[in-house]
């Protein structure tokens, strides 16, 4: 089954970026890829329970099982040794990912303490967009009165585009709320 938001870009975005960027083909257009949700935790070396409520968050957030991430190098001031534990990330692709983006606009981010609009500066250059998140809670799916700690979240859209101008139209087009 197709989201709703999978129809309406196939319907209704593909045209009007055709017709606004003059592309030839309907493969030329650029699309989302995946999105990549990351939770950093820089207390899991004191505290091994918060990695477990940071992947139960995610799990429910996302809808699939993350994978935990592991140091890559020993840092003696931070007190961390090479592979251990230090956050949870999942990716989304096809339905789920489309389904996120339509949860993430139309419910996660209203609910921003005086919420105008997210900030067009988070693109890479390749038409890449990061937002960073202060607290898990803005998500339905999140059992307020369960949550041990409030944690960030860092959520990526990977798409096609191949600059800014294709990546914004595109997110802006799907329903990304930008402040202008």
């Amino acid at each position: 089954m197709a989201s709703r938001l999978r129809e309406k870009f196939r319907s209704e975005i593909t045209p009007a970026l055709m017709q606004e960027f003059k592309y030839t083909s309907v493969m030329q257009v650029p699309h989302l890829e995946k999105i990549v949700l990351n939770i950093g935790l820089g207390e899991a070396v004191q505290n091994a329970k918060s990695l477990d409520a940071a992947v139960g968050d995610l799990t429910a957030i996302a809808g699939q099982k993350p994978v935990v991430t592991r140091s890559k190098k020993a840092i003696a001031a931070f007190k961390l040794r090479q592979g251990m534990p230090i956050g949870a990330m999942v990716t989304l692709r096809g339905n789920r990912m489309y389904d996120f983006f339509d949860r993430l606009v139309s419910l996660a981010l209203p609910r921003l303490r005086d919420f105008r609009g997210i900030s067009r500066r988070s693109f890479d250059g390749r038409g890449n967009y990061s937002l960073g998140l202060r607290e898990q809670i803005l998500f339905p799916e999140i059992d307020y009165d369960k949550v041990d700690k409030l944690r960030g979240l860092e959520v990526s859209m990977v798409t096609s585009a191949t600059d800014d101008a294709q990546g914004y139209a595109l997110l802006k087009r799907l329903g990304m709320p930008f402040r202008d």
